[in-house]
């Protein structure tokens, strides 16, 4: 009888293995590849259609159903996408430390299926939603906004959803790509393919969203809506399911917290030691399998030798001293942070898409012929462009970049999120001008100007976005340590949830300081416009920053601990390959294409 734990690994099998489902070393011709890819791909397909079937839509529901106030209902929604993005720090945790990421993802996906399960019954039920509110009473404020009982169902149906999605955005993508060998040349290359089809999956999954679910949602009802997105969410998990025994499972490496957490804990108790002589002269230094480095040295003296730590039995206590490998592991993850932080205001700028960018799609004239759009709908523009630019980079952009800069990758990470960062800005100049134009009319002229006006912004953020999270996903995957692939992919959620949380600060203290006569329920009365000016400001401050550290920064294929250093001839990408042969699988990918 075979024993199975975690990820279906057999009892005693050592951390970082490689299996099958029984817990035998796999057998590439009957596990991994693109059929267990695909199977995985369909969960996060489904993710993105319950997730984005509630973002982009849920403000006109809670504005015109709970007669909640937008400022209050826009951060109700940026405050349900922080915590779910956030929540990917602890499934990354979960999967990296204990779990592993197919059984965090299969867990996640389970209470993702019950979080819109419950979602369905708070939109459905009538005793949940308030008395109706003609126009007359909503101009003149007096309709009865939702109390704490009814929005009880609705939070623990949001934040359900919230902690499953995390989950199974921080591991699904990590899970996907262990589906293919790295050390392997053909194989590599189908993981170059599995990350674009794993985003052009994330962007149909959204389209599919903001046109069919958010008419459903508002043509037919809520309740049928998101139950479309519950029963999609079971099939996917039955589909993930029956695909066991084609999966290559990589056994959990322990928790990189604890790790980070140790070497902090012991560079700070020998901080009074003095540098060795030579780096050779730390823990482990001739085992390590990431080169040492002389940045933020002061961490090497987590690795320090002293007395003590020589002895017998103590250089392997991880409590005692840290090995250089561990030490540039958390090097690695602390030279991520400045980027992290400097990407957190794309994600800002994006969240208005789903908040104020749909309320003003509520004042303006959103009909061809006889048929009114639903507001959320015209979030599609926003996932068409994604979708275009996402094929452009890769066929047309990237390509000449390679023949411009004699590189292979033509367009480095930090260069894709710097282009990304100019978008959004020149995306809320261009929203500020959309709002002003459509208010004066609305004000002056009694008139709604066409909601098509709001592709403008829609274009450009959809732009930035198919940079900046490509470049952002590429960023932190390949930079991160290998064991922290899934707390590094949590990370990079991070930065949007983060976004959706200053997006929620900032309205809280625009609403304040402008005493709510920026942003009111009624945009006709309220001057959403200088909140976009002062959010294109903001972008600009933020791209200088991102610019001071990008410079700065140092690839992983850059770092040397010395010129006369021989470990850099042999230092390797964060699959395993060296830098030439990564670029010669490039190349190839550019020449025949996928």
């Amino acid at each position: 009888m075979v024993l199975i734990s975690r990820d279906g690994v057999k009892e005693g099998a050592s951390d970082g293995a490689v299996v099958d489902f029984r817990g035998n070393p796999v057998d590439k011709s009957k596990t991994g590849g693109w059929l267990a890819a695909g199977l995985i791909l369909g969960i996060e397909l489904a993710e993105r259609i319950c997730v984005m079937g509630i973002s982009m839509n849920l403000v006109t529901y809670l504005v015109g159903n709970l007669h909640i106030p937008s400022a209050k209902s826009a951060t109700i929604v940026t405050n349900f996408m922080g915590t779910l993005n956030l929540l990917g720090l602890l499934g990354g945790f979960l999967a990296d430390a204990k779990l592993g990421r197919y059984l965090t993802v299969a867990l996640s996906a389970t209470i993702t299926g019950l979080g819109i399960i419950l979602l369905t019954l708070a939109t459905s039920i009538p005793s949940m939603r308030p008395p109706p509110c003609d126009d007359y009473r909503r101009q003149h404020h007096e309709c009865i906004e939702a109390n704490g009982k009814q929005l009880a169902l609705l939070y623990a149906a949001l934040y359900t959803t919230a902690l499953g999605g995390g989950g199974i955005k921080s591991n699904v993508s990590g899970f996907g790509s262990d589906q293919f060998d790295g050390r392997d040349p053909r194989e590599e290359k189908s993981m170059i393919f599995f990350f674009n089809r794993f985003y052009f999956g994330i962007s149909i999954g959204s389209l599919f969203a903001v046109i069919v679910l958010v008419y459903v949602q508002d043509n037919v009802g809520r309740g049928l809506g998101y139950g479309i997105s519950a029963g999609g969410m079971i099939i996917a998990l039955v589909v993930l399911l029956s695909g066991t025994p084609f999966y290559r499972f990589h056994m959990p490496q322990g928790s990189p917290l604890s790790v980070i957490w140790r070497v902090i804990f012991l560079a700070w108790k020998k901080r009074a030691y003095p540098y060795p002589a030579h780096p050779s002269l730390l823990n482990e230094y001739q085992e390590a399998k990431i080169p040492h480095t002389q940045r933020l040295k002061c961490l090497d003296k987590a690795a320090i030798l002293d007395e003590y730590a020589s002895a017998e039995g103590n250089r392997s206590n991880p409590w005692i001293v840290s090995t250089v490998n561990q030490v540039e592991e958390v090097k690695l993850v602390f030279k991520l942070m400045p980027v992290w932080s400097t990407c957190i205001l794309f994600w800002t700028v994006y969240s208005q898409m789903t908040t104020f960018t749909i309320e003003q799609a509520t004042f303006m004239n959103r009909k061809i012929g006889s048929f009114v759009i639903p507001s959320g709908s015209f979030s599609a523009f926003l996932f068409i462009t994604i979708l275009l630019f996402t094929s452009l980079n890769e066929k047309l952009i990237v390509p000449l970049a390679r023949k411009l800069t004699n590189t292979a990758q033509g367009i480095t990470s930090l260069q894709r999120i710097g282009i990304g960062l100019v978008l959004s800005m020149t995306a809320m100049i261009a929203a500020a001008i959309v709002e002003k134009q459509r208010r004066e009319f609305a004000v002056h002229q009694n008139t709604k100007i066409s909601a098509f006006w709001l592709v403008l912004q829609y274009f450009l953020v959809g732009a930035g976005e198919a940079f900046v999270y490509v470049g952002q996903l590429e960023f932190f995957i390949r930079e991160a340590p290998d064991r922290m692939k899934s707390m590094s992919t949590g990370l990079f959620l991070s930065t949007i949830s983060m976004g959706f949380f200053v997006s929620t600060l900032l309205v809280t203290v625009v609403d304040k300081v402008t005493k709510k006569s920026w942003l009111r329920s009624n945009l006709n009365k309220g001057r959403v416009d200088y909140f976009y000016l002062l959010l294109a400001v903001l972008g600009a401050l933020n791209f200088l920053v991102f610019l001071a550290f990008a410079m700065r920064h140092q690839y992983k294929g850059q770092q040397h601990s010395s010129p006369n250093d021989s470990v850099k001839k042999e230092q390797k990408n964060s699959n395993g390959l060296r830098v030439e042969e990564m670029a010669e699988i490039i190349r190839t990918e550019a020449k025949e294409g996928p």
